[in-house]
């Protein structure tokens, strides 16, 4: 008897996760809009008022942070955060499983991110990240890397935070795939010391995994993803700073760097060992 309750307990997790599942997905979409809403207003008005360049910024940084909280808590996550994020200027690196992350390390640590240039076409969305100085890039276009590394430095120059995510597409959260170094180059000039973090997710059993539920991968339609990610009751996201950033001589000695100690904490074996802090 002892062993079949588990699984009893499995099955009406999924029943009762099957028959509020529509009824929760209207909700948080409804809630989704007029959160955003409420943002982008007080972004507007808040840089409207702001009167140099710098504060401007900082209150973008800001208010996107909210955002990315208050959205995050619509779709059910419960956000732990292990160790410290660093404080700007930095150039983060990220492993990349779902557009989450975008909300889990806006929340966690802030900055601007480098992102691919398909999402300044999305509606709203794009608009909003436009706006708070989010760094497009065509990764089909190898001339279009010289234009973000100037950007970049630029911004580390001035005191801002940037991340980047150098796998430059998503995967299923089972192992890191091949960095893309170029974006390092920048790090690597300056001799920048580059912080890292691994995001993670977690679904309770008996629903659906967060390997298909909340990270978002192999050609996956966006909209039905996000309303299977909407029916969830709840999943943990989880971010892990690195105790020290890594240093390198050239951009692939800093990414095969990165891989070896982000490799190591998804395997369990890193140095984040600090107690992980519910946000």
């Amino acid at each position: 008897m002892s062993r079949s309750r588990p699984s009893h307990l499995h099955l009406l997790r999924r029943l009762r996760h099957l028959a509020l599942a529509p009824v929760r997905v209207v909700l948080r979409l409804l809630v989704a809009v007029w959160w955003t809403l409420v943002c982008y207003l007080v972004l507007v008005v808040g840089r409207a008022a702001m009167g140099t360049a710098p504060r401007r910024d900082a209150w973008g940084i800001r208010v996107c942070s909210a955002w990315c909280r208050g959205l995050g808590r619509v779709a059910g996550w419960r956000l732990e955060v292990v160790g410290r994020p660093p404080e700007a200027p930095f150039l983060l690196v990220a492993n990349h499983l779902s557009y989450v992350d975008v909300l889990v390390l806006g929340a966690a640590a802030g900055g601007n991110f480098v992102a691919k240039r398909e999402i300044s076409d999305w509606p709203v969305i794009g608009h909003l990240a436009r706006a708070v100085g989010t760094v497009f890039i065509d990764r089909e276009a190898k001339r279009d890397l010289v234009r973000v590394s100037r950007v970049m430095h630029g911004a580390l120059a001035v005191g801002k935070g940037v991340v980047v995510f150098p796998e430059g597409t998503t995967g299923d959260g089972s192992r890191l795939l091949p960095f893309q170094t170029s974006l390092l180059e920048v790090a690597a000039a300056e001799g920048r010391p580059v912080p890292w973090a691994v995001v993670e997710y977690e679904t309770e059993p008996g629903l659906p995994p967060a390997s298909r539920s909340v990270c978002w991968t192999g050609g996956v339609v966006l909209v039905p993803h996000v309303l299977r990610l909407l029916t969830l009751p709840h999943f943990t996201a989880r971010v892990t700073f690195g105790a020290e950033p890594v240093r390198g001589g050239d951009r692939k000695q800093i990414a095969r760097r990165l891989r070896d100690a982000m490799s190591a904490q998804l395997a369990g074996r890193g140095s984040g060992t600090e107690a992980a802090t519910p946000v």
